[in-house]
């Protein structure tokens, strides 16, 4: 695991935090509990139920190892105060000249959640959006084409 530093907003931070105690105090011990289950059945070698409870236990270890060293390696995000877009800011902006409004909080990479609203920093949207104001037209190029965007508001989001 890569020990490089890890940019969370608090709101990221405390996600982190909860999902690492539930795997540690919750689904660790109903895995547990399911490998004895497995284990009473008899011979393991052809135990479907013990294989996936292994696997299971594979995956809750490794992502607890995973959310422990982004925690340990988490820097938090504090926004500024200012209308320039930064790391943290959620931006509300449309399509120019007459598209929907879209909202989106741009955060770090581990926190990224586009279907939630949350877009990483190293995204083309938000290296394009990086610096802007309120009322600004921005051009933003993505692999698929270009299009201009029109940034409605900024608003501090931690």
């Amino acid at each position: 695991m890569s020990k490089s530093k890890v940019e969370l907003t608090l709101e990221g931070q405390k996600k982190f935090k909860e999902e690492l105690e539930y795997l540690k105090n919750v689904k660790r011990k109903e895995n547990i509990i399911a490998l004895q289950e497995a284990r009473s059945q008899g011979d393991l070698s052809e135990n479907a139920e013990y294989d996936a409870a292994r696997d299971e236990q594979a995956q809750i270890e490794a992502r607890i190892v995973q959310l422990e060293n982004i925690l340990k390696n988490a820097t938090i995000i504090q926004s500024d105060n200012t209308d320039s877009i930064t790391i943290g800011k959620e931006v509300v902006f449309k399509v120019y000249p007459e598209g929907d409004e879209e909202c989106y909080h741009i955060v770090g990479s581990e926190e990224a959640d586009p279907f939630n609203g949350k877009i990483s920093i190293n995204s083309p949207v938000a290296q394009a959006l990086v610096g802007h104001k309120t009322a600004d037209i921005v051009e933003i190029s993505t692999p698929s084409g270009s299009y201009k965007i029109q940034i409605v508001d900024v608003l501090i989001r931690n």
